[in-house]
């Protein structure tokens, strides 16, 4: 039998679930989340297998969430230091790589950069030849000195050659050395796409220990299966795949959590809000997926535009503090987090959070113990805090008419059964791992996301193109290419530009791949 490990790796908790062939939930835990996240991972697993009396032989996938690679940039640790490169001179020389970068970040990962002739116009003529030579010379001088070498080109998305040659050149000079393509990860947007390029180089070693760790983990506790990635359109990647862009597992979390809703509730349509020990999450799913954003996301401090949920996060959940009394009271950021057990008054601790003033109003019961809590600061309190919730679903929705929604994570159980511009608050079975099991369930996707000029083509010969390219991504990516599905195309026309220029985004996902038989 084929079952499907999920584990999902927060930052309170590590919760794991095991997903039968028929796609019902076998056994499920939560364990707080340890220093040394192989142990973490692995307590999980082995828990996760004991509960469920199945073998660790019946698992033949293991599908991982993980908040490494978005703590990394965040926290400013662990990042390679990148080699800039960027073609496109002299009309982007203005304004140089990095330039508006954190400088804390950019200290962190920006060893030197360079600027060369080379580029393309929004219809794939090139600009100006490629000047390899510059090129080489570069990376023969900061060799040294960097672990990888980010690469951007102008309107790569249209025409990649420029950025290809530089990655034969690295192959066959350099082939230790990693090499992160725009053309591969961001859309149209030249410092936005350089700037997912160099932070997609900047986390390839935090990818790399992650994903040891995971396989680490997971065939320490008995379990030989194909291994996965979440990334953030809530589909699934090899571990090849989320080497070569692991920046995509960037807010995997909460689509794994969003996957996971629309799994559980059968609800295609609706907000998501995902509370956990730290923070709280709010997205939107569409066809049962995350809502795309269609703006320029910041990660990290630094403007990027690869693909992103469109998501609001709140520094609200049930590790949050609560300072104050009733006149002045506050509620989060900060967090007790996977110490909630210990030091929450709900568990028998001294320290006040909103746990314990969801308690203490009657909203849930949760603990070990009945916190003592002041009535006006508990029922201010909670208030304060059900306010910033209802705020961020009034802010998330598209209009002014209520929606229905879908309540998961652990801490969802401290949420009121009604919320303003709420039609109905839904906690399906097993809400409180709905991020594990959107990532034991997930599919995987493929995109394209590129420029045509129409002019002189047939509209469905770029569409069918397209489509052709998202595929094979898909496929890439480890998805059965007999069983792929198109779930979204979209046009925009792009009236600045000539040529009847269109702006063509097509997405694709399909089922896993059917697990590679092993020998022996």
């Amino acid at each position: 039998m084929s079952y499907r490990l999920g584990v999902d790796v927060g930052g309170t908790n590590t919760d794991a679930v095991i997903v039968s062939p028929d796609g019902s939930v076998v056994a499920k835990v939560k364990r707080p989340v340890t220093d040394d996240v192989v142990t973490s991972i692995r307590i999980a697993v082995r828990e996760v297998l004991s509960a469920s009396g199945r073998s660790a032989s019946d698992i033949t996938h293991a599908m991982l969430g993980t908040t490494q690679v978005t703590n990394a940039i965040i926290e400013r640790r662990n990042l390679n230091r990148v080699g800039v490169v960027r073609i496109g001179a002299p009309a982007t020389l203005a304004i140089p790589p990095l330039t508006s970068w954190p400088d804390d970040l950019r200290r962190a990962v920006d060893q030197e950069s360079l600027v060369v002739r080379g580029g393309f116009e929004f219809d794939g003529r090139e600009i100006a030849a490629l000047d390899l030579h510059a090129v080489a010379d570069f990376v023969d001088r900061v060799r040294a000195d960097i672990s990888v070498l980010a690469v951007s080109s102008v309107f790569s998305p249209v025409n990649a050659d420029h950025e290809l040659a530089v990655l034969d050149l690295v192959g066959t000079r350099w082939p230790d050395l990693p090499v992160s393509l725009s053309s591969e990860i961001g859309s149209i947007g030249l410092l936005e796409r350089e700037n997912a390029t160099v932070l997609n180089a900047a986390v390839t070693n935090v990818a790399r220990r992650a994903a040891s760790a995971f396989r680490d983990a997971v065939e320490q506790a008995g379990v030989h299966a194909e291994l996965f990635l979440t990334q953030n359109d809530g589909t699934l990647m090899t571990l090849d795949y989320a080497m070569r862009y692991p920046i995509l597992t960037v807010a995997c979390g909460l689509t794994n959590s969003m996957r996971g809703a629309a799994y559980l509730s059968g609800v295609t349509e609706a907000v998501v809000i995902d509370v956990g020990g730290t923070s709280t999450d709010v997205g939107v799913i569409r066809n049962g997926f995350p809502r795309e954003s269609s703006m320029a996301v910041e990660v990290g401090g630094v403007r990027t535009n690869f693909r992103m949920p469109d998501l609001i996060s709140l520094g609200l959940g049930g590790g949050s503090l609560v300072k104050g009394d009733p006149s002045s009271v506050s509620v989060g950021p900060r967090s007790l987090g996977h110490r909630l057990v210990l030091e929450g008054r709900s568990f028998g601790g001294g320290t006040l959070t909103f746990t314990d003033v969801a308690n203490a109003v009657g909203a849930a019961r949760i603990g070990t113990h009945r916190p003592e809590v002041d009535t006006d600061l508990a029922q201010r309190a909670y208030a304060r805090g059900i306010a910033m919730v209802e705020e961020s679903i009034d802010r998330i929705k598209t209009s002014a008419q209520d929606v229905p929604l879908v309540a998961v994570g652990g801490g969802s159980a401290l949420l009121p059964d009604r919320l303003e511009g709420v039609t109905q608050v839904r906690r399906p079975e097993h809400y409180d791992v709905a991020n594990a099991i959107g990532a034991a369930i997930a599919k995987v996707s493929g995109r394209t996301d590129r420029v045509y000029a129409l002019e002189g083509r047939q509209r469905e010969d770029v569409l069918a193109e397209a489509q052709t390219l998202a595929e094979a991504e898909a496929v890439r990516a480890g998805a059965d290419p007999d069983r792929l599905e198109v779930v979204q195309v979209e046009e925009i026309p792009l009236a600045y530009m000539p040529g009847n220029a269109t702006r063509v985004r097509v997405v694709v996902v399909g089922p896993l791949a059917a697990p590679k038989p092993t020998l022996g």
